[in-house]
């Protein structure tokens, strides 16, 4: 358990939040083709569209929690998310769809940047083991609103999905009231950096940009396995579930103890390297487990999954620290939305890589995607190094950064100031006896 009231608040208001993230999870997609009777391709490409369309609002959102206090406007973003969803039982029409679930997902995307400012404050010396706990409360929180969500999905009306959505909402705002006993945040002072820092920054882009790829795993549990397990092998179907159950077993149990020792930036880019190794064992046993008896392709994928899941623990455990680790104080909220983005990406597009890969090509396919992860692990603790001296560059000689940030005005400054000392001196030098005082005042 949290060691503050603060701390317990967050994480009170975060597992209400994902019991109602686990009701959607489960059955949104359901609700929208079996209720609504929307075709899937437009629920796919509706649900494409707005996962493209948040990926700027939490950069966006982030600042704003930077600068004018992180829980007013968290909170915010849960009520509009709360809004949102409950306009669910009003889209009758794609249109009607596409802008409900797009205002949800962006208000998704900004509150979890607009949290990230809370975490630091109230996360204690070390913020991010605080982030590892709340993951595991998350996925209890999941794994019950999955449970709750079953009955609707048993049911199979209108009106059950309908009062699964309104729970839904239900969660979302009761989440927002829970924050009312968290202590405001003063906004941290600004700087005369320029505004959007975070975008200027460009080894932290590429950290953000290495995390979205590896991000691509949490796909490879919830799209590629069960696929392939129905396609591909002649594994029992109820192995889907058990699959899923064993994911949410070890990371509820071990992702703190998992990011104990992942205690510095370095320590996070030799965790993304050992991950990028385990997902490449587990999905070459996921490939292998195609034209197997059942039995050994249940022992097959049970295995993959184990090892998958245990790269996971290390892959987020690696994110929250080289995020939180690097990110300035000033400006934690912009910064962990530009981190998000990476996620967001993969969230995007990471289905349609998985199938197509995975899927339609097969199993050189699953070699390829464990190859990427691979690849990607290899990389991070280069990047993490450059980030890592970009810091120090930053901290020890401020100035200059702002310089490098600012090039453009800078070096139109440098020569409009340049030429005007030309000026200065040729005008100088043509006077017989400047004197001593005006010398003085031109220097």
């Amino acid at each position: 358990m949290p060691e503050s009231g603060p701390q317990r608040v967050i994480a009170a208001s975060n597992f209400v939040y994902t019991v109602g993230s686990g009701l959607y999870l489960t059955a949104g997609v359901l609700y929208f083709t079996e209720a609504v009777r929307l075709p899937a391709s437009q629920v796919g490409l509706g649900l494409g569209i707005a996962g493209v369309l948040s990926l700027a609002v939490g950069i966006a959102v982030g600042h704003l929690a930077d600068r004018h206090g992180a829980r007013g406007v968290y909170a915010i973003t849960l009520v509009v998310q709360a809004l949102a969803t409950a306009g669910f039982v009003l889209a009758d029409s794609f249109w009607m769809f596409a802008l409900a679930v797009g205002t949800a997902m962006g208000a998704k995307a900004a509150g979890l940047a607009a949290r990230s400012p809370l975490i630091r404050h109230y996360g204690g010396d070390r913020p991010q083991a605080f982030r590892a706990y709340l993951r595991a409360v998350t996925n209890v929180g999941i794994s019950l609103g999955a449970l709750l969500a079953g009955w609707a999905v048993q049911v199979g009306t209108l009106p059950a999905y309908r009062l699964l959505v309104i729970g839904n909402a239900v969660a979302f705002a009761a989440s927002a009231a829970i924050l009312v006993h968290l202590p405001s945040v003063t906004p941290v002072p600004t700087t005369d950096n320029p505004r959007w820092i975070a975008l200027r920054d460009r080894p932290y882009l590429l950290l953000a940009a290495l995390d979205g790829i590896m991000a691509v795993q949490f796909k490879v549990l919830t799209v590629a396995v069960p696929l392939w397990l129905v396609t591909a092998t002649t594994a029992p179907r109820w192995l889907i579930s058990g699959t899923m159950l064993i994911n949410t077993v070890i990371v509820i149990a071990f992702q703190i103890r998992a990011g104990r020792g992942i205690d510095s930036p370095t320590a996070g880019g030799a965790a993304y390297r050992r991950a990028g190794v385990a997902f490449l064992v587990s999905c070459s046993l996921v490939s292998l487990s195609a034209g197997m008896p059942a039995w050994a392709a249940a022992t097959l994928l049970m295995t993959a999954m184990v090892i998958h899941t245990i790269g996971e623990l290390w892959h987020s455990a690696a994110g929250f620290e080289v995020s939180f680790a690097l990110a300035p104080r000033h400006a934690t909220g912009q910064y962990l939305g530009v981190f998000g983005l990476g996620a967001g990406l993969a969230e995007a597009l990471g289905p349609a890589l998985l199938i197509s890969l995975c899927i339609t090509w097969g199993r050189p396919g699953w070699y390829v995607v464990g190859g990427l992860f691979t690849l990607t692990g290899l990389a991070a603790p280069l990047a993490v190094r450059w980030a890592q001296r970009h810091q120090h560059a930053r901290q020890a000689h401020p100035q200059a950064v702002r310089k490098e940030a600012a090039a453009p005005e800078g070096s139109e400054g440098r020569s409009a100031s340049t030429a005007a000392t030309g000026r200065a001196g040729r005008r100088q030098f043509s006077q017989a006896t400047p004197s001593p005082s005006r010398s003085s005042l031109r220097l």
